[in-house]
């Protein structure tokens, strides 16, 4: 059974830091791209930042610059570093984890998501 286990939300201050870490486990091999997603009380998800095997590493406009994605392959974890956040960040982050499987069957896994608010 697959589960990602994200951790590191909080509520901070504006301009503060947190580090979100996202745990893939059960499954053994073949992840191509592991990213972050955002999504705001009434607004669409969003894609925060990804980083893909072979095509590297993007970011929203909006976060460039303050959020760092990092990955473990050893450890199928991947982590966001969040710097000089902003109210406009406050949101549920999500994990996702994409690739295929042995016999090539393409697979999307999402986390349960984890609440990050910013505010004095």
């Amino acid at each position: 059974q697959v589960q990602l286990v994200e951790s590191g939300g909080g509520l901070v201050q504006p301009g503060g830091s947190l580090r979100l870490s996202c745990a893939a486990s059960g499954i053994i091999s073949g992840i191509s791209t592991m990213a972050w997603y955002r999504q705001a009380p009434g607004k669409q998800r969003q894609l925060v930042a990804s980083s893909g095997s072979g095509v590297g590493i993007n970011y929203a406009d909006s976060v460039k610059g303050r959020f760092t994605i990092s990955r473990d392959n050893a450890k199928n974890t991947v982590y966001l570093q969040m710097n000089s956040l902003k109210p406009e960040d406050t949101a549920v982050y999500y994990c996702n984890v994409a690739g295929r499987s042995r016999n090539f069957t393409p697979y999307n896994y999402w986390g349960q998501g984890t609440q990050v608010t910013v505010s004095v």
